[in-house]
């Protein structure tokens, strides 16, 4: 089984309420060899939302609030579900501060990227759960 982020399903459940739909991971949901998870919505965080960057080990929102806790607790009930269904494996979105893999936003709110990973690819990676993302596929 593979943990796949839910936005690459083609579940709306970005920051602005869309999706980042890519054939190749709907497929293998509907095959059933994927399980898509959004750990933002996990962390407690609604949909539409505002978008979030990691700066200095947080992770603050366009408006300057820390989101950190809902973007750990996210994290963490997405290696619960990952650690239930025997996953060894993660296809996530790249840039996200919850997904990113390798890439991130650099926290300025202005676009740039920079080497980094997202707090879920973090502990999905920590624990041993290999990181993909779709432009990989």
């Amino acid at each position: 089984m593979i943990i796949v982020s839910a936005c690459l399903a083609g579940i709306k459940c970005r920051y602005d309420g869309k999706d980042n739909a890519n054939n190749k991971v709907i497929k293998m949901v509907k095959n059933g060899i994927a399980i898509p998870i959004c750990p933002e919505q996990l962390g407690g965080l609604q949909t539409p939302r505002i978008p979030a960057e990691i700066t200095a080990d947080k992770v603050i929102n366009k408006k300057g609030e820390n989101v950190t806790s809902q973007f750990k607790k996210g994290a963490k009930e997405t290696l619960r579900i990952a650690e239930l269904a025997n996953c060894h494996k993660a296809i996530l979105k790249q840039s996200s501060p919850s997904c990113g893999y390798g890439k991130i936003y650099d926290g300025s709110h202005t676009g740039r990227i920079i080497e980094g990973m997202g707090l879920t690819a973090k502990l999905l990676s920590q624990n041993g759960i290999i990181i993909i993302t779709e432009e990989d596929l």
